[in-house]
């Protein structure tokens, strides 16, 4: 039996066209919209690094080039922030994307679905089990980091890690939905997986939410996986063929997760993080309790 692979890679699908949140999405991308002050995106990427991740890749499409200037140096403003002692502090926040890790960005070139999203990811991971950061998704934890917490239980089951949570009956239509059996506290065996089910179809309410770790032979599911809903790759349906086969765990993670897909996950993530931010947090705090009073 070798040794379990340690995991050091992770992707991000970002190629979305944030349909859900236009017309702010129309010329910035909707993975570079703010939560409170740094971009959706950089939650993610530090939630890679402090889950032991040295390398990522960022999945994106025509006019996200933004997102990579922002994990670039930006000089000209470093140079400027650098001589000004009191700007100290700032001048480390805008240098820190640039010096996460690894960054490496791959532009999909026509939109085809998560699934397929991985699969152009397929030379940069090679024969290696890796993660992936679903790019909408945004989770803010006091302990482990998400992805952290599904690297730990890839390691002691050596089996695909999906994350999961339960999300009330009428939403499981709009996710996937799992068959599962408990193992232990939090942790599931699934042998079989639907996505966007139909009523009648829904195995357990439990669905795939942000966060998976997967071995590296769910680029040979994919290549040989027929398109599904909305005519697209879609990646759960790899997944699936995996449950059916080798089996997977499905991991009930602890943690916050912010839709920044949506308006009301934008909003809700601003809020939420605002009250804690070192900065804000006391004034935001008077600041809502005053306004409550008013609704």
């Amino acid at each position: 039996e070798i040794g379990i692979m340690k995991i050091t890679k992770a992707i991000i699908p970002a190629a979305g066209l944030g349909t859900r949140v236009l017309p702010a999405s129309k010329a910035v991308p909707k993975e570079m919209l703010n939560i409170v002050d740094k971009p959706a995106i950089q939650y993610l990427v530090e939630e890679a690094v402090n889950s032991g991740i040295t390398d990522v890749l960022i999945i994106t499409n025509r006019g996200k080039g933004v997102i990579e200037d922002h994990f670039d140096h930006a000089y000209e403003l470093e140079d400027k922030l650098s001589k000004n002692p009191d700007k100290k502090e700032l001048y480390e926040a805008v240098l820190e994307p640039s010096q996460l890790c690894n960054t490496y960005f791959l532009r999909q070139k026509e939109t085809g679905g998560l699934g397929h999203a991985v699969l152009c990811a397929k030379n940069f991971v090679g024969n290696e089990p890796f993660a992936i950061l679903y790019g909408d998704d945004v989770f803010i934890s006091d302990g482990d980091p998400v992805t952290k917490q599904l690297i730990d239980a890839y390691e002691k089951y050596g089996k695909g890690i999906v994350g999961v949570k339960e999300a009330p009956t009428k939403d499981v239509s709009k996710y996937c939905s799992l068959k599962v059996q408990k193992i232990e506290d939090k942790v599931f065996n699934c042998t079989d997986m639907i996505e966007k089910p139909k009523p009648e179809e829904i195995m357990s309410n439990y669905s795939i939410l942000g966060r998976v770790v997967m071995p590296p032979e769910i680029f040979e599911i994919l290549e040989n996986t027929p398109k599904g809903a909305g005519n697209e790759l879609q990646l759960t349906d790899a997944m699936k063929t995996l449950a059916q086969t080798k089996g997977v765990i499905a991991l009930d993670y602890y943690g916050t997760r912010y839709d920044m897909g949506n308006k009301m996950g934008i909003m809700k993530a601003n809020c939420e993080v605002a009250l804690k931010h070192p900065e804000i947090a006391e004034d935001f705090k008077a600041y809502i309790k005053e306004l409550a009073k008013t609704l």
